[in-house]
């Protein structure tokens, strides 16, 4: 289906259901926009460390609506959920906005941890850009992002709820700085330690290329034009993926107790892993980083790292050399990924596509964010093959489960149907594919509707 009319029957659809559940005062104007979740293609992980990553925008997006009222009060109602209503005099004491801390700690055992993601973006605006928390505000959300699949499901309704919120209150804001501020708001409030490419991609991305992102920290590249013959898919595992979970939180933590490391022996360009070249990091630097390493040894001789959303635990025990390696091959793989599809060299260019996806995979493993499922779809990726038009494939997003990324020749459906049978057969799951793109947030724009 054609992005132009995925988006038009989803802007009907959503509409219509506003109306017909009377989730509004009828003949109200309200504000709507829309975001696609994303499959991440290449980058991944090594986002935090500077990499270059590559993402698609998918079919699937989130919809958001807000309006204005009398109430002083912030009402968020997610399809689906129990509404969550919140005092603006929580958000903001004395009419002055809470603490980013106070507010996650706020959400953290509530029932509605949920609504940290949508509430956190008004907190950022008024904390950011003055909105002003003394009239109150009804948002919302229906998405069809499916949650705990890697394909940033928590990023779409961000800048979703972010871009209705800003229209509705008539405050002029950048798409880059849209993006910017909803990573802080999963970073700070929703207490998600998630880097900028998901956010990036819901805002920028566009159908018929891959959006490049220097993650330094969000310097948009050319987009990269997929080539005639070339095709992405996703495939979920059905294991579920969770950005905050503990494994993804321990390999970044690792990845920068392994830059603040080298940092003490050695410069480390941008204090950027991903800036250091394989053959420098293979010769001078990868000797002087432990394969573990407990927390307290590291605190007692370094003191702490430089990022800003995990922090090194006493207790804990991490991985060091592979989190710190992996963004150092990433961002090249990335690069040359890049180049390849830019060159457009038909049948040698896709198996050399191919190969770069099945060695970020067992990049991810080494890293211990690996799992059963995901192995076993790229597996069954490999024993299709070339011959029937698949190259390759990788866990992606923060892994530990969540979607499988696919290459293929465009004409590879039937192959991909096959995968999700086996898969299907061996594990009783039938995967989600997900096939098709539309465009993000800056495209897509903010609709006044009547409802």
């Amino acid at each position: 289906m054609e992005p132009a009319v995925i988006e038009a029957a989803g802007l009907a659809a959503f509409v219509e259901t506003l109306r017909t559940r009377a989730l509004f005062e009828r003949g109200a104007l309200v504000w709507v926009s829309r975001a696609p979740g994303r499959l991440d293609v290449m980058g991944g992980i090594a986002d935090y460390s500077g990499s270059l990553v590559l993402e698609r925008p998918i079919a699937e997006a989130a919809w958001a609506a807000a309006q204005r009222v009398d109430r002083p009060l912030l009402e968020i109602v997610s399809l689906g959920r129990p509404a969550c209503t919140i005092a603006l005099d929580a958000l903001a004491p004395g009419g002055v906005p809470a603490s980013y801390d106070d507010a996650r700690r706020m959400f953290e055992d509530s029932p509605h941890r949920w609504a940290a993601y949508i509430a956190g973006v008004v907190l950022v605006l008024a904390r950011e850009r003055s909105l002003p928390l003394t009239s109150g505000l009804r948002i919302v959300v229906a998405s069809e992002v499916p949650e705990g699949k890697g394909v940033s499901s928590s990023a779409a309704v961000e800048t979703a709820s972010m871009s209705a919120v800003a229209a509705a209150f008539e405050l002029p804001i950048e798409p880059r700085d849209l993006a910017i501020f909803c990573q802080t708001a999963e970073n700070l409030v929703a207490g998600a330690p998630c880097g900028v490419m998901d956010q990036m991609t819901c805002v920028f991305g566009e159908p018929s290329a891959l959006l490049a992102l220097l993650c330094q920290p969000a310097e948009l590249q050319a987009s990269v034009p997929l080539p005639g013959d070339v095709a992405f898919w996703g495939l979920d595992s059905g294991e579920r993926h969770a950005v905050g979970g503990s494994d993804y939180r321990a390999v970044r933590t690792g990845a920068f107790m392994g830059l603040r490391i080298l940092g003490e022996h050695a410069g480390v360009p941008g204090n950027y892993l991903a800036n250091i070249a394989p053959e420098q990091f293979e010769r001078e630097l990868a000797h002087l980083l432990p394969e573990e390493m407990t927390g307290a040894d590291f605190l007692a001789r370094y003191g702490g790292t430089v990022d800003p959303v995990t922090s090194v635990a006493s207790g804990g025990r991490y991985g060091v050399r592979a989190p710190a390696a992996h963004p150092v091959y990433e961002r090249w793989r990335v690069e040359t990924f890049r180049d390849l599809l830019l060159a457009r060299s038909g049948e040698t260019g896709r198996r050399r596509l191919g190969e770069l996806m099945y060695e970020s995979h067992a990049s991810y493993a080494r890293c211990g964010l690996g799992s059963e499922g995901t192995d076993r779809l790229v597996a069954l990726v490999r024993a299709e093959g070339p011959a029937a038009g698949l190259y390759g494939a990788r866990i992606t997003g923060g892994g530990s489960g969540g979607t499988v990324a696919v290459l293929g020749r465009r004409d590879a459906a039937p192959a991909i149907a096959r995968v999700a049978d086996a898969y299907e057969r061996l594990t009783g799951y039938r995967p989600h594919i997900f096939a098709g793109s539309s465009p993000g947030v800056a495209a897509f724009g903010i609709q006044s509707v009547v409802v």
